[in-house]
C-alpha cells in the first residue's frame, strides 16, 4: 500500500527549513549547520545544572567549555558499521556528524569546580557559581 502525504503538510515543512536552516529536499538537516541536542537548564544558589541528551556518543568525543557565564558543548556523532555478509541498508534515519549548543548563563561559573557525568546518552554538567562581588559602602567624609 502506498504512503500518502498530505501536500500543505510536506509544502509548510519545506518552508519552515526554508527561512530557519538550509533547505534540504531529502528530509536530512544541511551539513552546513551542526545539529542541536535538547537540554535542561537548572539552578539552585549554589549552581547550575545542566543535562543534555546526547544519544550515541563516546564521552571521548564530547567537549565542553567554559568561558565566565558562557557554556559550549560539541560533540561527534560517529558512524561506525557493523558491516555483516550479504546484508544492505533499505533505510538509514539515524544522524552522522557533529552536534552542538552554546548558551550564556545569568552569572559566571566557576570552570575550577565544574563536574561532568556522563551515563545513557544523558550529559550531566554541574557548574558552580562563582562568589558575586560585595557591595562596598564608601564613607563620605
Amino acid at each position: 500500500m502506498a504512503t500518502l502525504t498530505r501536500f500543505d503538510d510536506a509544502f509548510d515543512d519545506l518552508l519552515r527549513g526554508f527561512f530557519v536552516r538550509p533547505v534540504s529536499f531529502d528530509g536530512s538537516q544541511s551539513q552546513a549547520t551542526p545539529a542541536q541536542f535538547r537540554v535542561e537548564v537548572s539552578e539552585n544558589e549554589q549552581s547550575y545544572v545542566i543535562r543534555a541528551e546526547i544519544p550515541g556518543v563516546k564521552k571521548e568525543d564530547i567537549n565542553i567549555s567554559i568561558d565566565a557565564d558562557q557554556v559550549a558543548i560539541s560533540a561527534e556523532v560517529k558512524n561506525e558499521k557493523d558491516a555483516r555478509q550479504g546484508e544492505r541498508v533499505l533505510r538509514a534515519e539515524r544522524y552522522y556528524g557533529k552536534v552542538y549548543r552554546a548558551f550564556a548563563l545569568g552569572q559566571p561559573v566557576d570552570d575550577n569546580g565544574a563536574a561532568a557525568k556522563y551515563q545513557d546518552g544523558i550529559l550531566e554538567l554541574t557548574l558552580p557559581k562563582k562568589a558575586a562581588a560585595q557591595a562596598r559602602r564608601i564613607e563620605i567624609q
